[in-house]
């Protein structure tokens, strides 16, 4: 399954790094930035979350929460939160199953070995819970402040 502009957001309900349970829906009314990662302390996430955290007020000036989501279990999350100070909610998407609904979860390839895994994804979801805009194959540098902007000028 993938996930277009125009649709509903799937809905899920994922552990985040402080042990409850959340789900999409108990952010309506509020833009929402969910961005998809392959694992917690290695470089491109860590810059990815680092740089997210250091726009976080601006996107809350804006409406919007900023979740993110990767196959690390919870007390993983925990420390990547803590060591880097992140503002946010770290959703943990074990099974893969949130991954596999919205399109992310695929054939990889790195050093001529072959696996499954996060393809780094953001969709920007408005206040009614619609997708209004997704970027696959995300490249780090710059794709913050893209996200930042295209909220603020259309959101």
């Amino acid at each position: 399954m993938t996930v277009e502009v125009g649709t509903l957001a799937p809905d899920f309900a994922l552990e985040v790094q402080t042990g409850e349970k959340v789900k999409l829906t108990d952010f309506k009314g509020k833009n929402v930035v969910l961005y998809f990662y392959p694992k917690d302390m290695t470089p491109g996430c860590t810059t990815e979350a680092c740089d997210f955290r250091d726009k976080h007020e601006q996107f809350a000036e804006l409406n919007a929460v900023i979740l993110g989501i990767s196959p690390d279990p919870v007390d993983r999350h925990q420390k990547f939160t803590e060591k880097y100070g992140l503002p946010f909610l770290l959703l943990a998407d074990l099974e893969h199953q949130v991954a596999e609904a919205y399109g992310v979860w695929k054939l990889k390839k790195n050093f001529g070995k072959e696996y499954m895994g996060i393809e780094r994804s953001t969709f920007i979801i408005d206040e009614q819970g619609k997708v209004v805009k997704v970027w696959r194959k995300v490249q780090v540098k710059g794709h913050v402040e893209e996200a930042l902007n295209f909220i603020r000028e259309n959101l």
